[in-house]
């Protein structure tokens, strides 16, 4: 029998808030399905949470990628795969544009620069080019340089440490018994593999997904818990937002309400973890919502545009986070 709604919200106030322990999936989902009315208190529970296991400052990053489209991979939710009739196609950068483009976003006070190539993996050519780009971004820019090229080969996990990656970004994408519906050219597990090669080379685990994608609430629950077993340093949090081309395209974009309960409860689910506001975001919550998300236990923000969608002017985040007097985490060696 569920637990009425004001239960399940002090069990999380004892579990969550005052012993920095996730809730578990069958509690998640009772979160999920909290009513309208409950979800302020909700926010409420998660942004002390946040604040208490997390801090009160917030991550800015920004991101580029070294190359987009043209991807092998079907993943149904991007416009970058080579199989789809969608806009986008294969651009390579150069070494000088990324360290350009890491100047700008060290500007906004970032600290995180992510290089993302739409890839399955890192053939010979990408991974030379990455050890240069990322070299020639830590010579020239005082920011942390994250990377995220699909799966890796230990041999490349290895690589990319040496050469002064902090943290690497490899999204589950969704639930484990929802993923076959999403992608069918790699498994749930190829991606769960690569993220245990990353931790044990020492770098940061940056993983998250995209919700609204047809999944159910239960599924959603089941990947909240399967994140948290994971143990990230980051969870990016896309909200669905349906491009052209690709199978996904008809979807609808996720109400507001559902996107404030996810991220709620992705929150009671990683009372530790950086959660950061992803794509979709101006779709499914606008200016207002991303304000209520950032109050209810979000705790970073990827500002700029992102691979294949436009997101807001990174100076309307800045000055929202000003509005809302919420400190940028800085540099440790800056500080």
């Amino acid at each position: 029998m569920p637990q009425p709604a004001t239960d399940i919200l002090a069990l999380a106030r004892t579990k969550v808030l005052d012993r920095g322990a996730g809730l578990t999936e069958a509690e998640l989902l009772e979160i999920l399905t909290l009513p309208d009315e409950q979800v302020p208190d909700l926010l409420q529970l998660a942004h002390e949470v946040r604040v208490k296991w997390c801090g009160e400052e917030v991550e800015v990053e920004g991101i580029i990628s070294l190359k987009t489209g043209g991807c092998p991979e079907d993943c149904h939710f991007c416009s970058q795969s080579g199989l789809f009739e969608s806009p986008v196609r294969s651009v390579w950068l150069d070494i000088a544009e990324l360290v350009e483009a890491a100047r700008q976003t060290a500007k906004t006070g970032a600290t995180e620069f992510c290089i993302v190539a739409a890839v399955k993996g890192p053939d010979e050519r990408l991974m030379k080019q990455l050890e240069e780009a990322v070299a020639a971004v830590h010579a020239e820019v005082d920011i942390q340089v994250a990377v995220s090229v699909g799966t890796l080969t230990p041999e490349q996990v290895e690589r990319l440490a040496a050469a002064g990656v902090h943290r690497y970004n490899h999204n589950l994408e969704t639930a484990r018994s929802f993923f076959p519906e999403v992608v069918t050219t790699h498994t749930w597990e190829e991606r769960r593999a690569t993220l245990d090669l990353v931790r044990q080379a020492g770098l940061e685990v940056c993983s998250g997904g995209i919700v609204g994608m047809g999944e159910t609430l239960a599924q959603r629950a089941e990947f909240a818990a399967q994140l948290a077993e994971v143990e990230p340093a980051e969870v990016p949090m896309n909200f669905l937002d349906p491009r052209p081309g690709t199978p996904f395209a008809g979807y609808p974009v996720m109400e507001a309400a559902d996107a404030l309960r996810t991220i709620g409860a992705f929150r009671l689910a990683l009372p530790n973890t950086t959660l950061r506001f992803a794509g979709g975001r101006e779709l499914a919550l606008g200016d207002e919502g991303a304000e209520q998300g950032l109050l209810g236990g979000m705790n970073a923000i990827i500002v700029g545009n992102y691979l294949t969608t436009l997101g807001r002017p990174m100076e309307e985040d800045l000055d929202m986070m000003g509005r809302m007097q919420l400190p940028i985490k800085a540099l440790n060696s800056a500080v």
